[in-house]
């Protein structure tokens, strides 16, 4: 293998998306601004378009390979032509849910509660789902269905739609997809490199297998390549995996306009390759809504929306409150009439219900007299008095308490809308 032969830790142009080899050309730059900006927003759909072998795969590697996981659990399904259910079943278990059976409210039930589980814990959740055009209508709305998952004002889910140009094309005319159209808050459509990129991407990659300059190339092979390719990453990478092996067969240290001409004649005649450009010019239609930085990374954008100590320990007491004032609630109603000072917050009125059980007593002690029963039936009128007294408080205190409850939930409630 020609790896061997030219001292190469790796194979640089294999086919497969790898993050390791990730290029930042022009307009894969343009991508990340977007994935960035969309990222922060923490909310709906961001869509990445482009032509076969344009690198979409290898971006979303590379999305995958940078977010800080810390901040923000990901995953990711590469779609066929699935249905909405099957699409549900297979989002699942892209987080890793396994759901019995085949019940779509079972999958949607444990889809909703780890997403709440993961905001809870300070994560915000990221579906990127590949090759979209496999999708029909009927799958887009369910992915739709599931970005409307949140907790309190808080979107739970954000979804990441990687797809070829039909896809672009369906999601701009299609009158099923209004409601998702109104919800994408970036989208970019991948163009070819520049022809001046193709020789810092050729040897971006050779460097990451440690390559040295040798084999060395004649700047007229980058030209070459520019035109023969239209750009597209993966189709360069197809002619120059050949023509290194060409180059090592032959073995030769410099690779030259000749050799990748008689390279690119065997590809022709193998039928494996078109020299016709892949990839035509995007219309300046898909111009950012708003100004985006040259560079994007990905540990400061993902910026969770629920990470904020203040926030979560404000929850937390609001949470801890209306439990306490709930149970003394349920503990106010579960008490019986009969030992009335067991229910009297008062400690006064507890007083004078002991105080008049006592004279009872000891007028009960002296019975026959009428002096006795006059200060009986006065204490009796004494003890109905401070019992209806206590029934009263607890009444209010009942009612205190609700109102507390509700204007604890009510003032949460507006703090997270604001």
């Amino acid at each position: 293998m020609y790896d061997e032969f030219y001292g190469l830790t790796g194979r640089p142009f294999q086919l497969t998306p790898d993050p390791r080899f990730y290029f930042e050309s022009g307009t894969h730059r343009k991508a990340l601004s977007y994935l960035g900006y969309g990222l922060a927003q923490g909310e709906g759909f961001i869509v990445i378009t482009g032509e076969v072998g344009a690198g979409k795969s290898t971006l979303a590697a590379h999305l995958m390979a940078t977010i800080d996981r810390q901040r923000l659990t990901a995953a990711q399904i590469v779609t066929s032509a699935l249905d909405g259910e099957e699409l549900i079943h297979v989002s699942a278990r892209a987080f890793g849910l396994e759901v019995a059976g085949h019940d779509k409210a079972t999958a949607l039930a444990q889809i909703e509660a780890f997403l709440h589980h993961e905001a809870r814990e300070g994560r915000r959740c990221l579906l990127v789902v590949d090759e979209s055009q496999n999708l029909s209508v009927e799958a887009l709305e369910e992915l739709r269905m599931l970005s409307n998952f949140q907790l309190g004002a808080h979107p739970l889910l954000q979804i990441l739609l990687l797809g070829q140009p039909e896809f672009r094309t369906l999601l701009q005319t299609s009158s099923e997809l209004e409601q998702l159209r109104q919800r994408v808050i970036a989208s970019h459509h991948l163009d070819a490199m520049e022809p001046s990129e193709i020789g810092a991407y050729i040897e971006h990659r050779l460097a990451c297998v440690g390559w040295k300059g040798n084999p060395a190339f004649e700047a007229r092979v980058y030209a070459d390549l520019a035109k023969a390719t239209g750009g597209v990453p993966r189709r360069i990478n197809q002619v120059v995996n050949r023509l290194l092996l060409m180059a090592a067969i032959e073995q030769r240290q410099t690779i030259d306009a000749t050799l990748l001409q008689a390279v690119m004649s065997d590809l022709a005649g193998d039928g494996g390759f078109n020299s016709k450009p892949a990839i035509t010019p995007v219309p300046a239609s898909e111009a950012p809504v708003v100004e985006m930085p040259a560079k994007q990374t990905f540990a400061a954008p993902v910026a969770p929306v629920f990470d904020d100590a203040a926030w979560r320990a404000a929850l937390a007491e609001r949470d801890e409150q209306i439990a306490e004032l709930q149970q003394a609630i349920i503990e106010l109603a579960d008490m019986r009439p009969a030992p009335v000072a067991e229910a009297v917050a008062d400690p006064e009125l507890l007083a004078q219900i002991e105080e008049a059980h006592r004279r009872i007593a000891a007028l009960e002690a002296r019975d026959g007299d009428e002096e006795v029963i006059a200060a009986l039936v006065e204490a009796n009128n004494r003890i109905v008095a401070l019992e209806a007294r206590t029934a009263e408080q607890e009444q209010a205190i009942r009612h205190t308490l609700t109102m507390l409850i509700e204007w604890i939930e009510n003032e949460d409630y507006q703090r997270a809308a604001a």
